[in-house]
Order: C-alpha cells, then structure tokens, then sequence
C-alpha cells in the first residue's frame, strides 16, 4: 500500500512542477496535427467516429513527441490527402497542398520543440518565439521555391501526378529509416 501511495504523491508533485510553456508548446502540437487532418480529410468523412479517432490520433504526438506518433500522424495526414484527391476526387489545388505540407512541417518541428521541452522546464518566451520564426521562414522559402519551381516547369493548376506523391512519401520514409539506421549505429 505504501507503494502506491508514493507513486500518487509522487504524480501529485510532478503536476504541481508542470510549467505553461512547455504545455503550449504541446497543445500547439495537438491543434496543427488536427487542423492538418481536417485539410487533408474530406469533407465527407469528418463525423462521427472518424473525427474522434482524428483527435485522439492528434493528441498522441502531443504526449509521446520522442515516440513514432509525430510519424504516424504524417502518414495519416497524407492517407487522408491521398483518399480525398483518389477516392473522392477532390482536386489538387496548390493553396492546399502548400497549406498541408506547411502544418505537416510545423507539426514535426513543434514536436522536435516538445520532445527537447521537460514538462517542468522554465523558458524564455524569446526562445519559442526564435525558433517559430525560424520555422515561418523555412516554410516561406519552400513555398516561394516550390511554387517559382512548378511555374519554370510549366506544371501548375489542374495537373498532378499521384506517382510523384507516393514517391515523396517512399523517399521521406526512407530518408527516416536511413536516419533511424545511422543513429542507431552510433
């Protein structure tokens, strides 16, 4: 008995340590990952449960972000994408695809923020601050270059290759593992 009696003092007392920044940080977390599946998500499969299973799927890389949720979440972003242009033939429209890739980029960057972020740690509001701005520039660089890029090859508008999105998605994959691979072998 007197074990669990620490364990629950031992919970009261890390509660009580928690500190707002890095719960922001976290709860940042959660609204980018849901707010990137209700982009990529069709309309029509948002209700009920489906919505559900989305927000507890968000909340788990707000709680876990050293674990593979931040992944999962991604490739659930991108399964949502991939069913709404296939199965439900919502067109590629490019604000769309810029504005997923951007919170599919946020959400991993705030989660690398979270993992680094103890729940009691005291930070600097600057230090958020610097590294969201950070984040705003590489994500208006790769808009800027992505969109001059699809205007030089003439690819704009209506046309969109989904083997071009299945390969991005097999290389990022890739890319994680080899990541994973080399860290590993450390």
């Amino acid at each position: 008995m007197n074990a669990v009696v620490e364990r629950v003092r031992a919970v009261q007392y890390a509660v009580a340590r928690v500190s707002v920044a890095p719960l922001l940080v976290r709860a940042a977390v959660f609204v980018i990952v849901f707010a990137g599946f209700v982009l990529a998500f069709p309309a029509e499969v948002l209700s009920g449960r489906t919505i559900l299973f989305l927000a507890v799927a968000a909340l788990l890389p707000a709680f876990g972000p050293r674990r593979i949720w931040a992944t999962f979440t991604a490739l659930v972003t991108v399964g949502g994408w991939l069913l709404a242009t296939d199965g439900y033939g919502r067109p590629v429209a490019l604000w769309r695809l810029l504005a997923i890739a951007a919170l599919l980029y946020l959400g991993h960057t705030l989660c690398a923020l979270a993992a680094l972020l103890p729940y009691d740690a005291v930070v600097d509001p600057e230090l958020i601050t610097r590294w969201l701005v950070r984040s705003a520039a590489v994500l208006l660089g790769a808009a800027v270059l992505g969109v001059l890029l699809l205007q030089a090859a003439g690819t704009g508008g209506e046309v969109g290759h989904q083997w071009v999105t299945v390969l991005g998605l097999l290389v990022a994959v890739a890319t994680a593992a080899l990541l994973g691979w080399l860290l590993r072998r450390r």
